[in-house]
């Protein structure tokens, strides 16, 4: 199986300043090494093929620095948001001509996740929907729980508006296939996460519980937990 894997990587990161003050999110060091080098040898381990990195303003930073290590090592094609924020919705959106398949994954540049891909993808084919978001019994415990999920399909999916009865996470991977993303074509900017709430409220996104925790250096906690992870992996 062909897996392409799409990284959104282009946000400002102000939660972790003053890390990202000169540096994006991708390349803060963590264990001695920056962040996306972790991702990709974990893409490497799972036989991912090609990664497609949306990025933004550092993405010539990221660029650079990726090209010194992976370029004889596996694919990786780049997506320029340009001189605004596009949301990632939008991002997604102007890099589907950079993805060869009818499906790929979605990952963000802030997470480390586990799980393995290809039974996530297993998943995706036997739901037989046009889209799959993985999601993790949270309870809370890492971060506000968003989804509600039964039987293979998440019933709901709000991330801005979260109820009590929620108790799954957004696990930080999806599959999509390409056509999910022509019904905005014509927005200027928007999120991912209104396209998984549309979805989740018209029954068509399938579900699939991550049973490996995440780890997530979009906070300084989580910075912290994952560099102990690292430590205690090895």
């Amino acid at each position: 199986m062909m897996i392409e894997v799409l990284i959104l990587a282009g946000g400002l990161a102000s939660r972790l300043m003053p890390y990202t003050e000169k540096i994006p999110k991708s390349l803060i060091s963590v264990a001695g090494r920056p962040f996306i080098y972790h991702q990709l040898d974990l893409m490497l381990a799972q036989d991912v093929k090609k990664v497609i990195l949306c990025v933004g303003h550092y993405g010539k930073m990221i660029e650079e620095r990726v090209g010194e290590n992976y370029k004889e090592k596996i694919k990786i094609v780049y997506s320029y948001d340009g001189a605004e924020l596009l949301g990632t919705g939008k991002a997604i959106h102007n890099a589907l001509d950079k993805i060869n398949q009818d499906s790929f994954f979605v990952m963000y540049g802030d997470t480390y996740l586990l799980e393995p891909l290809v039974k996530i993808h297993m998943a995706f084919d036997r739901n037989k929907f046009d889209s799959l978001l993985a999601v993790y019994k949270n309870q809370n415990q890492w971060d506000k729980s968003n989804s509600i999920y039964k039987n293979g399909k998440v019933i709901l999916y709000n991330k801005t508006n979260p109820t009590k009865n929620m108790n799954f996470i957004d696990y930080g991977i999806s599959i999509f296939k390409k056509s999910v993303f022509k019904k905005y074509e014509n927005r200027n900017h928007y999120d991912l996460s209104k396209v998984m709430y549309d979805l989740s409220i018209a029954g068509k996104l399938a579900g699939y519980e991550a049973k490996s925790r995440f780890y997530e250096i979009g906070s300084h906690n989580g910075l912290i937990e994952f560099d102990d992870y690292l430590k205690y992996a090895k």
